[in-house]
């Protein structure tokens, strides 16, 4: 089963399709990635490997340990066989195309959040991972309330009531508390933005919500501006009932944390790793030298 962080947009995850080379190396098919990462096209897939090759030479690593030119072998729909071009990818070159990938596209976004946790995960304590975890998705619950801001405009609400649709979300969840009221709950200044103090689980159930929303808006045709905030209430109580249905701690039990510029400065303040070690730097050589290297 896939980790929590695990990239897992549909099928197989990430970790899934790692292989073994001869060196007993991990290593990645880029055709069985390119799909993961919402890729239909190869032209457009390879030409994210090759910015991702240019960043591998600007980082000071050496191309070659990382990307590996291969043929794939793909039988047709009458049993022919043809050999297209591949490439196989070490870690860290997976980590380089989903940094220079298409960032419109979700499974990208996730990805980068994926390679983000665990290459900082190897650098940072386990509170800077949690840390790191949570500006992500702090990261994705803003740019989720622009894009279903542009839904609810598309569904007929207009400019003055989206404080009023957007409470019908909180409302939902929050067993009919709009955002004022939970933030006088928890305690939380007028002047702080909600979203800023909430953690890691109670971000990802807010943004749960308006990806739905987002989702049966299109979905349903809405097109009536009292319909979107009804939806919106509605998918909130659904995605309320889940939670409980599930055991989870409702988001209005979930105590405020701390606001996200101190985890953002305590971020910035940690020190990461500059190079990678002498494993990860070999890539596809199991960190042994070629042949033409000296040891």
């Amino acid at each position: 089963m896939p980790k929590k962080t695990d990239i897992a947009i549909a099928g197989p995850s990430f970790e899934d399709l790692k292989q073994t080379n001869a060196h007993g190396a991990e290593y990645w098919s880029a055709r069985e990635l390119q799909p993961l990462l919402g890729y239909s096209q190869w032209r457009r897939f390879e030409q994210a490997i090759e910015r991702a090759i240019t960043s591998c030479k600007e980082s000071g690593n050496s191309p070659e340990h990382h990307f590996a030119g291969a043929g794939k072998p793909i039988t047709g729909g009458k049993g022919a066989v043809q050999v297209v071009d591949d490439y196989h990818l070490s870690r860290f070159a997976c980590y380089l195309i989903a940094q220079n990938g298409d960032p419109r596209k979700p499974e990208i976004a996730q990805a980068q959040k994926y390679f983000a946790i665990q290459t900082r995960r190897q650098e940072l304590s386990d509170q800077a991972a949690a840390d790191l975890e949570r500006l992500e998705l702090r990261k994705q619950t803003a740019e989720e309330f622009k894009a279903l801001s542009g839904a609810a405009q598309q569904a007929g609400v207009q400019s003055k009531m989206f404080g009023v649709f957007h409470d019908a979300g909180y409302k939902g969840l929050y067993g009919g508390l709009g955002r004022d009221a939970i933030k006088q709950r928890k305690a939380i200044p007028d002047k702080d933005n909600l979203l800023d103090r909430m953690n890691a689980t109670e971000l990802a159930a807010n943004q749960f919500r308006m990806t739905q929303t987002r989702d049966k808006l299109a979905r349903d045709g809405v097109r009536s501006q009292a319909q979107a905030i009804q939806t919106h209430e509605q998918v909130g109580r659904e995605v309320r009932a889940a939670i409980q249905r599930i055991g989870g701690t409702l988001p209005e039990d979930i105590p405020a944390a701390e606001h996200i510029k101190e985890v953002e400065k305590r971020l910035k303040s940690a020190t990461p790793r500059l190079t990678l070690d002498e494993r990860d730097a070999g890539g596809l050589t199991g960190g042994k030298p070629d042949k033409n290297e000296t040891p």
